[in-house]
C-alpha cells in the first residue's frame, strides 16, 4: 500500500497559477503510475494528468494541455502538478492517485490508492 498526501490547493484568480504536491510513502514508488484527477461539485471524478514514475512518460486531458505540467521528484517521492493560466472551470477538488497497472492510466477504476484531495478554487 502507498499513502498519498496532497497539498498546495487554494484560492486563485483566473489567469493565476498553483502548484499541487503529492507526497507518497509506504512502499517503493518506482513501479507506480501516478495520476491527478479532479471532481467538481455535482460531477464525476475525471482524469487530469498522469506520469509513469519510472521513465517519466506523461499524459494530459485535452482541457489542461498546454496549461498544466506533471512532474516527479525521486529524492522526495513527490509528484507535482503545476497549473498555469487557471480558469474558472478548473475549480474542483484535486486528487492524487497511484496505480500498479502498467502504462499510462486515465480511468478512476485503474487506481487503487487515493489521497484525501485538495480544493482548488479559481475566481473569475
Amino acid at each position: 500500500q502507498v499513502q498519498l498526501v496532497e497539498s498546495g490547493g487554494g484560492l486563485v484568480q483566473a489567469g493565476g497559477s498553483l502548484r499541487l504536491s503529492c507526497a507518497a510513502s509506504g512502499r517503493t514508488v518506482s513501479g507506480l503510475v501516478m495520476g491527478w484527477f479532479r471532481q467538481a461539485p455535482g460531477k464525476e471524478r475525471v482524469f487530469v494528468s498522469a506520469i509513469i514514475w519510472h521513465g517519466g512518460s506523461t499524459n494530459y486531458a485535452d482541457s489542461v494541455k498546454g496549461r498544466f505540467t506533471i512532474s516527479r521528484d525521486y529524492t522526495k517521492n513527490t509528484v507535482y502538478l503545476q497549473m498555469n493560466n487557471l480558469k474558472f472551470e478548473d475549480t474542483a477538488v484535486y486528487y492524487c492517485a497511484a496505480s500498479t497497472w502498467g502504462g499510462i492510466r486515465t480511468h478512476v477504476y485503474e487506481y487503487s490508492n487515493w489521497g484525501q484531495g485538495t480544493q482548488v478554487t479559481v475566481s473569475s
